[in-house]
């Protein structure tokens, strides 16, 4: 569908920004599609491509737009930042990024009080990492099957998707147990506790394939950590800020981390991440550090700004409301469609799996399915350990109406 508000203007053809991503990025870079459009524009839940065909965005930058794009009530404060102050580094005093801290201590889960801030995802867990090693006094991790915790050593080394772990020479220390399985982790704290400083587990995994844990799960590691003097870190950097309905997916297993990292949705798309914690814990880290980047006055208001918008829009309850909607219509599909395999999710982070007619995975079917959605004006999302997971993330301002359109989309191409 061609938007008339959206008329194209001169952009390069998709094929010669093939021609110079195949020449000039590095190859570990990929991209959706095999014939991917071109995308030059966004407003709320929709992107435009280079000839103004509209596509309804259900992948949300992987999580980050959960504001929906160019939202007025999000850029006009940055535009004023803009023109008054773009960047210090952390080490002059400015008031953005105080008042993030202050705005953040005031949403987070009980007694985490204290901010670092810097510009990525990776930088966040490997900042809450390195601050378990200097609290904690000791070197070694346990991470879980299935997740993605970033592109940095220690962010790669505790990554359990194999798509991603492209460290050739693995760090040691990183003790692996299943996600989900609490049995599993009490057996590695009974045999290393002395030398253990951290686990780290994201709530719901994403990029895992959007995977939810068992009730008692979370609460019960929450449990062994604090036995065992070993600090929760909670990934939260796809789930925080209301994807799963709640601003921290933590509240919703009734458990407290010691750390969390957030990125993401906390910038609608402005570079900003950081980790929080608590007083004890932060008064360990003493020796100089910092971000360049990170907290800097344009991020740290777009971030203000964008939980003023989730607060004043009520993005949580819509993300919990259409959240049944879209979870109930994919059960309804997968009781007719035996490709269609155990829909699951949170909020607005919805997963289901394709399979083949033996019930294994099928990621060549689910390519097929993101292409012939694409061709329809739908863009939607992969993950899982096997790349066969359909992955429904829209922004959290999505309409009935705009809901009603993915599930026409869905009911049609799956």
């Amino acid at each position: 569908m061609v938007d008339s508000a959206h008329v194209p203007t001169m952009h390069a053809d998709p094929a010669e920004l093939l021609r110079l991503k195949r020449k000039h990025l590095v190859p570990c870079t990929y991209h959706f599609y095999k014939n991917p459009p071109h995308i030059v524009s966004g407003e709320g839940c929709y992107l435009f491509d280079h000839l103004g065909r509209r596509y309804l965005d259900c992948f949300s930058g992987v999580t980050v737009m959960s504001a929906g794009h160019s939202q007025s009530e999000i850029l006009e404060p940055v535009i004023r930042q803009l023109k008054t102050l773009q960047h210090t580094t952390s080490i002059y005093l400015t008031e953005p990024v105080l008042r993030l801290a202050e705005k953040l201590a005031s949403l987070a889960p009980h007694g985490l009080t204290r901010s670092f801030f810097c510009a990525s995802g990776t930088e966040a867990v490997e900042g809450a990492l390195m601050l378990a090693a200097i609290y904690t006094r000791k070197p070694e991790v346990i991470a879980m099957t299935g997740a993605l915790h970033g592109r940095t050593r220690w962010a790669v080394n505790t990554t359990g998707v194999p798509l991603w772990k492209c460290d050739p020479f693995p760090q040691p220390g990183v003790h692996r147990c299943p996600y989900g399985n609490a049995d599993a982790v009490a057996r590695v704290l009974e045999e290393h506790a002395d030398s253990i400083g951290a686990l780290i587990v994201e709530p719901i995994l994403g990029n895992g394939g959007i995977q939810i844990p068992p009730p008692e799960y979370l609460p019960r590691i929450r449990e062994l950590c604090t036995r065992h003097k070993v600090l929760f870190i909670a990934d939260e950097v796809q789930t925080a800020f209301n994807r799963t309905g709640f601003f921290f997916a933590s509240e919703s297993f009734g458990v407290t981390p010691d750390v969390v990292a957030l990125s993401k949705s906390l910038g609608n798309g402005f570079p900003i991440a950081g980790y929080i914690t608590t007083d004890a814990i932060a008064a360990s880290f003493t020796k100089p550090s910092a971000s360049t980047y990170g907290g800097n006055p344009i991020a740290a208001t777009a971030a203000l700004a964008t939980i003023a918008f989730h607060e004043k829009h009520a993005l949580g309850e819509c993300a919990r409301r259409l959240g049944k909607k879209l979870l109930a219509f994919l059960h309804e599909q997968a009781a007719t469609k035996p490709h269609l395999k155990d829909p699951r999710g949170r909020g607005l982070m919805i997963g289901v799996d394709i399979v083949d007619a033996h019930g294994d995975p099928d990621p060549i079917r689910l390519d097929l399915i993101l292409e012939t959605l694409k061709d329809a004006g739908v863009l939607v999302g992969k993950s899982g350990v096997h790349r066969n997971t359909l992955t429904l993330l829209p922004p959290l301002i999505i309409t009935d109406s705009q809901l009603g359109d993915l599930c026409d989309a869905l009911e049609t191409h799956l």
